[in-house]
């Protein structure tokens, strides 16, 4: 061999694997050397073949390395701090600020926080750890954990892929509707704080003073909505322009992973808090504000006898976590393999509920003095109308006795009184008007916010922190939908950005769909149907095969190695038992509400100026099944495939490595007791259940070209040749092709 082996072995000593009586080493740029297996010199002067093993080339971010090693090419957060606030951007989102205010008053108030509770702790928590911790210990995107646990549940990757697909496609039109409220904001008056007015006496719109400003605003000027999903009404361009301006912020952010989107959540984190305690420090010192405190979180425990109330905190916990949407497991993949993520976990958890309790104070005490200004205008209506027929004794009543007047009048028979207009002004009745999603944003907040002095200030603070939420949760369900993407063969080789670039494309086009009349009752469906059931069943399916597939035992030793902490009865009681019956109780609710009521839908009146309910289309239901059993069927379709080994329509969606439970059955035993010998790999320290270590290469593809190495050891037997070849037709004849190989004749 050359003059310089002696150096090149020592170079490398210790970083050997036997392979078939073949020693098989890691070279500097990542490809494996198997040592001569004939060093017999020969008469012109060569010195035999070396057969070099060199992995695929990969330019994602989500290269392999070892479960629980290091892989200095793959992508890595840039510090403790930048991953904390990526979970808190992705768990926090919208949800906290229009959901859960509307389920705490709802729901029995202060009472709805025992159930939340509860459900955080036995549901939420426990499959927050599993996603996290199989994240950080494969250092794997959501297919590649699922394939390495059994390759039989390589469809839960895929299935939470398509589910994460439709809800990032109409998440981003929420964002685009902010945006389109964002811009509306710096207009003073706001648009939304006047009916419009038309003809020569500039008369308000009739449309508008039968509903209120801000309604009309959100169903005439925003979405110019349509009577019904049978009428779309045509593109909105003024909607489509915010899409692509929504797209693109999206695509900017992503588009190099986490070295661009660790960078944005120092904002989409940290605004969001910034600008609620901003309107904490002015929601509370309004009028009202502690009436609307009252209203909401004061308790009624007869709620808690409600099994409804029960299944609500089970899913706003499990949506407010984002769980099984593969985003937190590419998350902890990301991280390096000794990180505390039992210790991330219970904080983000806090955080989280934390900033829903605090999102909702802040919420009601704004709502507060919004009913308390609506009432005092009541009571204002009411004095007009009685003084202008002859009452001028109530123009200076209390509001008591105006109201026990306008009680009195309204139970007399007179119809000239009922043709007066009087209403009974109720501070109670004006908090009990709940809404929540779309109608709390773009319809009760912003009456609220114009009440407010300065209101355009206060409306782009709400909408930026709007803006900065959503923004928060889309990053990180593209990043763990991307990270899922790299994991197929046939994307390894496309750049990060040219593929992140294809999908926000692809996104677009179907979302245009929301930018029609119909654009929010199509927002509706998906958010009922694509994001729900399919959502519930994969995160079953990942606790049934950590636990019972993987092993509850196998886990909480990763977990030791990994934190020092070992996982004690809470743990594997909420794991095995109760995590698992949750989530089947979750499953079946959420079945026989679809199946118990039929779904609907409100759409727009004109004429009444209303929303009104409707029952969907048989045709939009039959895309809603389409998209429910889309996000299903991966599951049981891969495990037909692979059980019964219809290989030639299976996709090699492997990463080129060697492990224990991705070989065929011929080439188990040979790889076990390869796995028990490898003692000395890379570094020194063992490994379990490791494959050979790769080192990727992200930008120079001159890395492919083999780097040799010879060996001092010349005494090597003649039957390692036939042990090689075992080796390698066994690994050609799998359905996993992890290494190519040169031979180099010297």
């Amino acid at each position: 061999m050359t003059s310089n082996s002696n150096a090149a072995h020592d170079a490398t000593k210790g970083a050997g694997v036997i392979v078939g009586g073949g020693v098989l080493r890691n070279a500097n740029n990542g490809q494996h050397e198997m040592a001569p297996l004939n060093t017999r010199a020969r008469g012109d002067g060569h010195h035999g073949v070396t057969i070099v093993l060199s992995p695929p080339q990969r330019r994602s971010i989500s290269s392999l390395s070892a479960p629980g090693g290091d892989d200095p090419t793959r992508a890595a957060w840039s510090g403790k701090m930048q991953f904390f606030l990526s979970i808190i951007g992705y768990s926090v989102g919208l949800g906290n600020i229009w959901r859960f205010p509307y389920l705490c008053q709802q729901n029995g108030g202060g009472a709805f926080l025992i159930p939340f509770a509860i459900m955080l702790v036995l549901e939420g928590i426990p499959l927050f750890l599993i996603e996290l911790g199989m994240g950080q210990r494969m250092r794997l995107g959501a297919l590649g954990v699922w394939n390495t646990i059994h390759p039989w549940l390589g469809g839960i990757g895929i299935s939470s892929c398509i589910v994460t697909l439709f809800v990032a496609i109409y998440y981003n039109v929420i964002i685009t509707w902010c945006i389109y409220y964002f811009i509306n904001s710096f207009r003073y008056p706001l648009p939304w704080a006047e009916c419009p007015k038309t003809g020569p006496n500039q008369t308000s719109v009739h449309e508008c003073l039968m509903s209120s400003e801000t309604e009309f605003f959100w169903y005439r000027d925003t979405l110019d909505a349509s009577p019904s999903m049978d009428d779309n009404g045509g593109f909105k361009w003024w909607i489509i322009a915010c899409l692509i301006i929504a797209w693109i912020v999206v695509f900017l952010i992503v588009m190099k992973g986490i070295q661009s989107s660790g960078k944005a959540v120092y904002f989409t984190s940290l605004f969001p808090y910034i600008v609620l305690t901003i309107f904490f420090i002015r929601g509370v010192t309004l009028p009202g504000a502690g009436a609307g405190l009252i209203h909401m979180y004061k308790p009624k425990v007869e709620k808690l006898f409600e099994v409804s109330v029960w299944l609500d905190a089970a899913t706003q916990v499990f949506y407010s976590f984002g769980l099984a949407f593969g985003s937190l497991i590419a998350f902890g993949s990301y991280n390096t393999p000794k990180n505390n993520c039992v210790r991330d976990v219970l904080l983000v958890s806090l955080c989280n509920a934390i900033t829903a309790i605090y999102a909702s104070v802040v919420i009601f005490a704004i709502l507060g003095f919004k009913a308390t200004k609506n009432v005092e205008r009541c009571f204002d209506n009411n004095r007009a109308i009685l003084f202008e027929h002859n009452f001028t004794n109530m123009s200076t009543a209390s509001d008591e006795a105006v109201n026990d007047f306008v009680k009195y009048l309204s139970s007399t028979n007179y119809t000239e009184v009922k043709n007066w207009e009087l209403t009974t002004c109720s501070l109670e009745e004006q908090l009990s008007q709940a809404a929540e999603g779309t109608g709390l944003a773009f319809i009760v907040f912003t009456q609220a916010i114009v009440e407010l002095p300065g209101s355009s200030f206060w409306a782009v603070l709400f909408f930026t922190m709007l803006l900065a939420l959503g923004l928060g949760s889309q990053i990180g369900m593209l990043e763990g939908m991307l990270c899922t993407i790299f994991d197929i063969d046939i994307f390894k080789r496309v750049r990060k950005p040219i593929l992140t670039g294809i999908l926000c494309g692809f996104c677009f086009i179907v979302g245009l769909i929301f930018c029609t009349g119909a654009g929010e009752y199509w927002l509706k469906m998906f958010d009922s149907f694509a994001g729900t059931l399919g959502l519930v069943v994969v995160a079953f399916m990942e606790m049934v095969a950590v636990v019972y597939v993987y092993g509850h035992k196998k886990f909480t030793e990763d977990i030791y190695q990994m934190t020092g902490y070992r996982p004690g009865l809470y743990w594997q009681l909420t794991w095995r038992y109760i995590g698992p019956g949750l989530m089947a109780f979750l499953l079946g609710a959420s079945i026989w509400g679809y199946v118990k009521e039929v779904p609907k839908y409100k759409a727009w009146d004109i004429e009444t100026a209303k929303a009104i309910d409707q029952h969907y289309p048989n045709w939009v239901m039959a895309i809603a099944l389409a998209m429910i059993f889309a996000g299903i069927l991966p599951m049981p379709l891969v495990y037909l495939l692979r059980r019964f080994q219809i290989l030639k329509v299976d996709l090699d969606i492997h990463q080129g490595s060697i492990r224990r439970n991705e070989t065929t059955a011929s080439t188990k035993e040979m790889i076990d007791q390869d796995d028990d010998d490898d003692d000395d790999f890379g570094n020194g320290k063992t490994r379990i259940d490791g494959p050979v270590a790769t080192s990727d290469s992200e930008d120079n593809i001159d890395d492919d070209e083999p780097m040799t190495m010879t060996s001092k050891n010349n005494n090597l037997n003649s039957n390692n040749n036939n042990n090689l070849k075992i080796y390698y037709n066994n690994h050609q004849n799998s359905s996993k092709k992890p290494f190519k190989m040169e031979i180099v004749d010297f």
